[in-house]
């Protein structure tokens, strides 16, 4: 991701996180039998032929032959991560996914980098009943690389919150349910009963 910043779309999927209460690297976890990264690797190239990684651990990530990139501001948990991806994109518009989301919907993100053009807005993240989806949205990197590095300056590290710093739009749960009418989308594996769970739903 060097270069003049250019028309388009970049993928960024973040690898980060301790996953405590996995006991082991969630992406990494066979998901129906290949690495669940894998899986939301698939899931996203159809929306950009730019996809990135953000890992500490590129070794273990290699077998994707995917570009990776370490964080920038180790220890600043997933903001952290988002602005590494930021930082570096040269593509007009990024979108953020995580690695332990196995029902990552490419339908619906293609939809809101429309929603970011046509509302010329910097940020355009789904809404849903627990709060907004910072980490299955698009982003204008231009702008919000500036933004999110403000927060962590400030020791706000919370995904979310510092959208306020920018043109954010949000996707109401009925734009959602258009796309997403399982509501499976930001369903993501923190635990082992989570991630049984999602594999039974995705083998029906």
């Amino acid at each position: 991701m060097t270069g003049e910043r250019r028309r388009g779309l970049t993928v960024a999927i973040l690898c980060g996180g301790q996953s405590r209460r996995m006991g082991q690297d969630k992406g990494l976890m066979p998901f129906l039998g290949r690495p669940l990264v894998q899986r939301v690797v698939e899931r996203v190239q159809p929306l950009s032929g730019e996809i990135v990684l953000i890992t500490n651990r590129p070794e273990a990530y290699r077998f994707l032959g995917l570009p990776m990139l370490q964080d920038a501001l180790p220890g600043c948990g997933p903001l952290g991560g988002a602005f590494t991806a930021a930082a570096a994109c040269r593509s007009a518009a990024l979108a953020l996914v995580a690695c332990d989301m196995p029902f990552v919907n490419a339908a619906l993100l293609a939809y809101a980098r429309e929603v970011m053009e046509a509302d010329a807005c910097d940020a355009v993240v789904p809404m849903a009943a627990a709060g907004p989806e910072a980490l299955h949205a698009v982003y204008r990197a231009e702008t919000c690389a500036p933004a999110m590095k403000a927060a962590l300056d400030a020791g706000e590290l919370a995904m979310a919150g510092w959208l306020r710093r920018v043109r954010a739009r949000f996707i109401a749960p009925d734009e959602i349910a258009r796309f997403d009418p399982e509501g499976l989308a930001f369903v993501n594996v923190n635990t082992p009963e989570d991630f049984r769970a999602a594999e039974r739903r995705a083998r029906g």
